[in-house]
């Protein structure tokens, strides 16, 4: 039986003095699904800078990261990306979205992407699916790790609301079968994104700095 493939579109580039000790994004990824399956294989594109597979179909199910980018920039970039979603959407390939993926999705299947009235969304997001999925196994409750300013405000129609929280009401989503997407980041480890959250604590300031820190805690 032929192994399955995951094309991860890569969206952004972790900050240079982070990437030595914790790899890019799709290393990430690929160690936290190699976990659950020894057996898949990987295969990356660069979409920030253009790199697409020749065929939709040279991998099985496609993977997009986050990034410090909003859906809603207008660069050519993020706009070829939501014509590749669409795309992918049209021909029912599997797609996952996190954090930026997540609303790269929404953005480009007719939902709506805006920045926050309530802030950062940061430390661990405790929620549960609102019912058992197919996919789904044992305990339903789920805990990520949040970074995020920008929200999916309205979900695309036909997607489903799978998660939710008070700060963050659309926190994942289900299209159909085959579209899968999450506001928050499965793939971060607490010493990761204790490190993110150093270099960005200038920028967030200390209040919500630590609060940041003390969420990851849980």
């Amino acid at each position: 039986m032929k192994n399955l493939s995951i094309g991860i579109l890569k969206t952004d580039t972790v900050r240079e003095s982070l990437s030595p000790e914790f790899g890019e994004y799709p290393d990430m990824f690929i160690r936290l699904l190699k976990e659950t399956d020894a057996e898949l294989n990987f295969v990356t594109y660069d979409v920030e800078h253009q790199e697409y597979p020749n065929n939709i179909n040279e991998v099985d199910a496609y993977l997009i990261t986050g990034s410090k980018y909003s859906v809603y920039d207008n660069e050519p970039w993020i706009i070829a990306l939501t014509e590749f979603v669409r795309e992918l959407h049209r021909e029912h390939k599997k797609l996952i979205g996190i954090c930026f993926g997540h609303q790269m999705v929404a953005h480009a299947l007719g939902g709506r992407v805006d920045k926050s009235s309530k802030g950062w969304g940061l430390g661990v997001s405790e929620s549960a699916l609102t019912s058992p999925e197919s996919w789904s196994t044992g305990d339903n409750k789920f805990n990520l790790l949040m970074s995020h300013q920008d929200q999916v405000t309205t979900q695309p129609e036909n997607a489903r609301v799978i998660a939710s929280t008070k700060f963050c009401p659309i926190l994942a989503c289900q299209l159909e079968d085959h579209v899968l997407t999450f506001q928050g980041h499965p793939e971060f480890d607490k010493f990761y994104y204790r490190a993110l959250m150093e270099v960005r604590r200038e920028r967030l300031g200390d209040e919500l700095y630590f609060q940041a820190l003390e969420g990851a805690k849980k």
